[in-house]
């Protein structure tokens, strides 16, 4: 009878210990915040784990760099966020191109205020980059990219063209940088066998 009763409680305990039960942070943590909160809910239990070791400090960040945008996608995923990013600096330099500083400055606003995609940003990363080094570069490189597309919408709504097109390189430069520390070389996999040589 004791061994029955006894099996319930240590598997409850385990996971309750692998932090697969709830996104609640350890006792004594800072609380983490709410949007987070319900966005882990929606996680794997690996990747679930892997958040909860995150410091608050980072997490705290995270929570901020989400706050930072208006828009929260339904079912849009990090690549399709991507994309719409790519279409509104492609915008922003048609704007450029033909003098069209409503155009550029909007567009560029849109860019920095882009969507975050579903269940936010950490699903999109591999799991051994979600820790406190790999993730704690995210704020520089939202400060290159966003920050520097609001000051493109600044120089644009004060006329300034060419103010406006000095910054389309920033933007350029903080999103190769985010790419090749995250996304990998693109068209190499880890799942595809090697060709064999002639």
């Amino acid at each position: 009878m004791k061994k029955i009763l006894l099996t319930p409680l240590i598997l409850a305990a385990s996971l309750a210990s692998s932090g697969l039960s709830a996104a609640e942070p350890p006792k004594g943590a800072a609380p983490m915040p709410a949007e987070m909160q319900q966005m882990v809910k929606t996680y794997k239990p690996e990747l679930r784990q892997k958040v909860m070791a995150l410091s608050p400090e980072l997490k705290g960040t995270i929570q901020q760099l989400h706050a930072g945008h208006v828009r929260r996608a339904k079912e849009t995923t990090l690549r399709q966020v991507m994309h719409e990013i790519l279409s509104e600096y492609q915008s922003i330099a048609s704007a450029l191109a033909t003098d069209n500083a409503e155009q550029a400055s909007e567009a560029a606003r849109r860019l920095a205020n882009h969507r975050i995609p579903k269940g936010g940003l950490l699903p999109y990363f591999a799991l051994n980059q979600v820790t406190d080094n790999d993730l704690g570069v995210l704020p520089a490189m939202n400060d290159i990219v966003e920050g520097s597309a609001l000051k493109l919408a600044d120089a644009a709504d004060a006329g300034d063209m060419p103010k406006a097109a000095s910054y389309m390189s920033d933007i350029m430069t903080g999103c190769v940088a985010c790419h090749q520390k995250f996304r990998g070389v693109p068209g190499i996999s880890a799942n595809l066998m090697t060709p064999l040589s002639k």
